[in-house]
């Protein structure tokens, strides 16, 4: 059996770390749109009139119920058979994101309920609105509760962010690839990957912890 060997990993540094810095900003980019979709999907699906819980509640199935690969794929091959024609890396940033909002959505929703009834009738009784109610009483003791979870579906997103390597988008994972193809090494530059991987989760973690640590200050 042939021995490892890096030496031919230094030619394709530049192209390695290329994708780490694209993988980065699409775990970034799904991870916004993931957190707004989320808070959206959950107020609509707990305030809002029935005509707005339904379709909500509809697409929330669609996504759960279906794998990520294919709703990539749906979004990038099939948008263009009726005449949207949406870019790779955005398709990544729109599938991924919609994907981890319905989890999202479920986890913001669970940290409403999860505060007292007793807090917002208190609120109330002391003359604030159903609206400042919920902005100043129920949302930070809510948040206490959704930081660590939430946090949990990030690194999520961060190791399914490979899968768009499928539709064309030039993350760690196609750019492994493509070093693969020229060399056929693939055991040196998976692992190259996985250690890059590596090192991007524990920055998310610490920058989760420093979030976590702020919401627990604020206590």
């Amino acid at each position: 059996m042939e021995g490892l060997d890096f030496s031919v990993v230094p030619p394709y540094a530049d192209l390695i770390l290329t994708g780490a810095l694209w993988t980065a900003v699409l775990t970034i980019s799904a991870a916004a749109v993931s957190f707004a979709g989320g808070i959206g999907f959950a107020v609509a699906t707990m305030y809002g009139p029935w005509f707005v819980r339904l379709p909500v509640r509809g697409f929330a199935w669609l996504f759960m119920g279906t794998p990520l690969l294919l709703q990539l794929f749906l979004i990038y091959f099939g948008l263009v058979q009726i005449g949207i024609d949406v870019p790779a890396l955005v398709a990544g940033i729109i599938g991924l994101g919609l994907h981890f909002a319905v989890y999202n959505a479920d986890v913001i929703r669970a940290g409403i309920t999860a505060v007292d009834p007793g807090q917002n009738e208190g609120a109330r009784s002391l003359g604030l609105s159903r609206y400042q109610s919920f902005r100043h009483v129920i949302v930070p003791q809510a948040v206490r509760s959704v930081v660590p979870p939430i946090g949990n579906n990030l690194i999520a997103l961060l190791k399914e962010s490979a899968l768009v390597s499928v539709i064309g988008v030039a993350e760690l994972v196609h750019a492994a690839q493509l070093a693969i193809s020229e060399t056929f090494r693939p055991f040196e530059f998976y692992i190259v990957a996985a250690a890059l991987y590596y090192v991007l989760n524990l920055m998310l973690e610490a920058g989760l912890r420093l979030i976590e640590k702020r919401v627990e200050a604020t206590r």
